[in-house]
């Protein structure tokens, strides 16, 4: 437990999918958004910002490593964010990025990647409902693991419980696991969202053991169709308010 105390965790939510992960002494970032409020029209479908990151580019230092989820929606890797990628240690995230994205390290699902002391699991994360890659295109999660540390999951934009409790029995453990909860939704597949809703983060969370969930991806665009107040309550109602720690943007969230 002495590792831990000297390496606590920390999350600071800039909004949206992006935040800032400290973890056994590195740096990491998750698919990062630093645009202003904006329309994206894309693939056919507006995407609609409303509010802009709690931490410019510029502000938030170095980074030892990106976490991408995806590249090819502006919700989770806008123009700003796509500038900022070479000044990262390293970019990980799908096989197809690393094709489409200079400097993109490809990782399959299940295939690890060691950066400092830290091992990078990509996971497997499924961004709709069956049979959505089609449209949706490829997504990755990732878990990170390092002796005497917490085992923390990212979810990335995957809207499948049967995904996660997949990685919670392939991973065991999992400590801290931030989900992708805004129940993104766009129209594509009627009323089947594109990541998690209030009501499947609940189901997730049953199939993570006591992990902490932390909820991203849940502010700041048109196309996240819920609350992350509903998500509070649909917590409460559930019993699980004491494992949900909703970060406030800008504001250090520390385990």
């Amino acid at each position: 437990m002495g590792d831990m105390t000297a390496h606590p965790v920390t999350l600071t939510l800039i909004g949206g999918p992006t935040a800032v992960l400290e973890y056994a002494g590195l740096r990491l970032l998750t698919d990062p958004t630093f645009d202003e409020p904006q329309t994206y029209g894309s693939s056919g479908v507006a995407l609609h910002k409303l509010t802009g990151p709690a931490l410019g580019a510029d502000e938030v230092g170095e980074v030892d490593a990106v976490l991408l989820s995806h590249d090819q929606h502006p919700d989770n890797l806008d123009h700003a964010g796509r500038a900022f990628l070479p000044r990262a240690g390293a970019v990980l995230s799908t096989p197809e990025a690393a094709g489409r994205v200079d400097g993109v390290t490809g990782l399959a699902s299940w295939q690890t990647r060691r950066i400092g002391g830290v091992e990078v699991t990509a996971v497997p994360a499924l961004h709709g409902p069956e049979g959505a890659e089609a449209l949706s295109g490829t997504v990755t999660g990732f878990v990170l693991a390092a002796p005497g540390e917490p085992v923390v999951y990212v979810s990335g934009d995957n809207a499948s419980v049967e995904v996660v409790a997949t990685i919670a029995e392939r991973i065991g453990r999992i400590d801290i696991a931030v989900l992708f909860a805004g129940a993104a939704n766009v129209g594509r597949f009627g009323d089947a969202d594109l990541t998690l809703n209030a009501r499947t983060a609940v189901a997730a969370a049953r199939e993570l053991g006591d992990a902490v969930i932390v909820p991203v991806h849940a502010e700041g665009w048109h196309h996240f169709s819920e609350t992350r107040e509903r998500l509070v309550r649909e917590f409460g109602y559930a019993g699980l308010a004491d494992r949900l720690r909703v970060p406030e943007a800008g504001v250090p969230l520390v385990f």
